[in-house]
């Protein structure tokens, strides 16, 4: 009698329930254009989409457009955006990129000419393409992908970048955004770092945590 294949994360079969709760999902920044997801994603780094939400609004009633935020200073953006970590190293980028692209249509469209602008590294490319409908040329890897990936089993490694060469390797290319995005909202709303409702999860079945209990490596948050 044949033994039944085991099923795994990187199995059609295995990976079909998590891409089907969380694959359509919107990103939870509330940009209405490229310009402004570029904006939100770059403040959005070491804070949470919610505050960026938050202060969006003002910040594009001041500044709608590359033009206008290339016409400011650095400290013109302060009042906006004081409130999230980091501001005044993120207001520079912002300058900066505008200055540097000049205006709307002219923002890269590429994770290799988007990493050039300042404040920009492969995560926050890869959401910006990914949101703007582009082909994926990698994984969105945030602070959760980079919890929920090893834990599973999808992933063994502990750095941004090997976890998304992992994440390239397991899955088609065409399962790229969807990937990273269901990774992402599964660690926001179930794979919390302690308590993790993992009966709850659609993982769980061929979750090596959930499974084995065994320890998971401590990532090396460098993103």
């Amino acid at each position: 009698m044949e033994t039944p294949k085991k099923k795994t994360l990187t199995s059609a079969e295995g990976i079909a329930p998590l891409l089907a709760r969380y694959a359509d999902r919107r990103h939870p920044l509330e940009y209405a254009n490229r310009y402004q997801l570029l904006a939100m994603v770059v403040l959005s780094s070491r804070t949470t989409d919610k505050s960026v939400n938050a202060l969006a609004p003002e910040l594009f009633r001041r500044y709608p457009s590359i033009p206008s935020l290339a016409a400011a200073q650095p400290e013109d953006l302060y009042p906006f955006v004081r409130k999230i970590p980091g501001f005044v190293k993120k207001s520079a980028w912002l300058v900066g990129i505008a200055r540097a692209i000049g205006k709307d249509s002219a923002i890269p469209t590429t994770v290799e000419e988007l990493t050039k602008l300042p404040g920009i590294g492969r995560k926050s490319a890869n959401v910006i393409v990914s949101e703007s409908g582009g082909a994926m040329t990698g994984v969105i890897v945030d602070l959760h992908v980079l919890r929920v990936a090893p834990r599973i089993g999808i992933a063994r490694s502990a750095t941004p970048e090997k976890v998304e060469l992992e994440l390239m390797r397991a899955v088609p290319q065409e399962q790229w955004r969807a990937l990273g995005m269901s990774l992402t909202f599964l660690g926001r709303e179930l794979c919390r770092p302690t308590d993790p409702q993992c009966p709850l999860c659609p993982a769980e079945p061929i979750c090596r945590y959930a499974q084995k209990r065994v320890p998971v490596r401590k990532s090396k948050r460098k993103l």
